[in-house]
Order: C-alpha cells, then sequence, then structure tokens
C-alpha cells in the first residue's frame, strides 16, 4: 500500500531537526523568505541539514526570491527540493533546473486544475489556505474546494496538527501532508511531543485507509 509522505516545515533549531527524524518525517523544510518569523539563511539551514540520514529530503522554501538568492540556497543545499510559494511563473520554476514544488493558495473560485495544468513539470501541487502575504498562515482551508480528478501529486497543507490530519488524510488522499505551525510550542520553535503525535496521526490513517481497502 501507498504511504502518506510527511514534511515537517519551518525548522530553526538541531533539537528540532532531530524530532522530526525520530518521529519519521520524509522531508524537512527551511523558510529562505526574510519576512517570515521561521527564516534561516542558507548557510544556517546547511547546517542543520548536514543532520539528516539518507532518504530525508531537504526543501527549500522561497517567496518571489531574486536569482541570486534561488543560487545562493541551491548552492549550500545541493540536495535541496525547492518549494515556490509566492507569485513566480511556470518558466521561473524551471529556471534553476531543480526538482520543485508549487503551492497553490486555495480559495473559493481559484482553477486548481488550471494550476496544476500551467506548473505541470512540479513534482507535486502544495495546497495551502489563502491568506494575506506570503507563506503558511496556519489555517485550514475548505477541503472540498479540491476537485477530484487534479492530475498531480498533491501536497496538503494549512493548519495541519495532530487533531486533524486524520480527517485530512481519509478525506483528500493527498501523497503528503505538511506542517509547520501545528507542532509549535512558539514560531519558529517546535514541539517534539507534537511533533511525535501529528506523525502517530499519519500513520493511523494509512492504516485506516489500508483496512478500507481490504
Amino acid at each position: 500500500m501507498s504511504r502518506t509522505r510527511i514534511k515537517i516545515c519551518g525548522l530553526t533549531r538541531e533539537a528540532d531537526v532531530d524530532a522530526a527524524v525520530a518521529a519519521g518525517a520524509d522531508a524537512i523544510g527551511f523558510v529562505f523568505y526574510a519576512k517570515s518569523p521561521r527564516h534561516v539563511t542558507p548557510q544556517r539551514a546547511a547546517e542543520l541539514a548536514r543532520r539528516l540520514p539518507p532518504f530525508v529530503t531537504p526543501v527549500g522554501l522561497f517567496v518571489n526570491a531574486s536569482e541570486a538568492q534561488l543560487a545562493e540556497g541551491l548552492a549550500a543545499l545541493p540536495n535541496m527540493l525547492v518549494q515556490f510559494h509566492g507569485d513566480e511563473s511556470p518558466a521561473d520554476c524551471e529556471r534553476p533546473g531543480r526538482p520543485f514544488l508549487r503551492a497553490a493558495r486555495m480559495e473559493p473560485g481559484f482553477d486548481l486544475l488550471d494550476f496544476v495544468q500551467q506548473y505541470s513539470n512540479a513534482q507535486a501541487i502544495l495546497l495551502d489556505a489563502h491568506v494575506d502575504g506570503y507563506g503558511g498562515g496556519g489555517k485550514v482551508f475548505d477541503w472540498s474546494l479540491i476537485p477530484r480528478n487534479v492530475h498531480s501529486p498533491v501536497v496538503l497543507s494549512g493548519g495541519l496538527h495532530a487533531g486533524n490530519v486524520a480527517e485530512g488524510i481519509l478525506r483528500v488522499r493527498p501523497w503528503a501532508v505538511d506542517v509547520s505551525s501545528g507542532v509549535e510550542e512558539a514560531k519558529g520553535l517546535k514541539d517534539a511531543a507534537l511533533i511525535r503525535q501529528f506523525c502517530d496521526a499519519v500513520r493511523e490513517a494509512d492504516a485506516r485507509i489500508a483496512d478500507l481497502q481490504t
């Protein structure tokens, strides 16, 4: 059976990286957007990423970054998956020549199918709530806005935590889930127990889906 991948985003401390890895996260997100309270420099992200074992992927989140900013991040973490979370065009996302995720800001009237077609070279489309400004706002969006026939892997994000992620997985059946504020004690400071509870809830949801399929 396929399982739901887990990304823990907005990490700033060694202990939080270690906690995410211990809990079974598949990917670790570093925010390179200077206006975010979870911002880290590429050099700091590289220090943290050195703690990652094989097969745990570092992801760099960029918002309308310049070519120089992108180049600096890619040089610091050469095995990084790029996440575009601003107003980047398909050409902007493809220019670095690296695998990428594209964030979609979900709200009523947003044409996700057209968006997916435009960003057809994305590894996956990350679905987040539409908020003022950029980056995640820790808010859940209406999951019924997601069409059933999305021809791309989907990463479900936006206000997820241990108490609601199982419902999200059962309803949306995403390829992966992404959490930040839902496992924090304060902005940019993760809580190891909340990370563990979140990852356990994801695995429990996968087990429920497996039972439904047998």
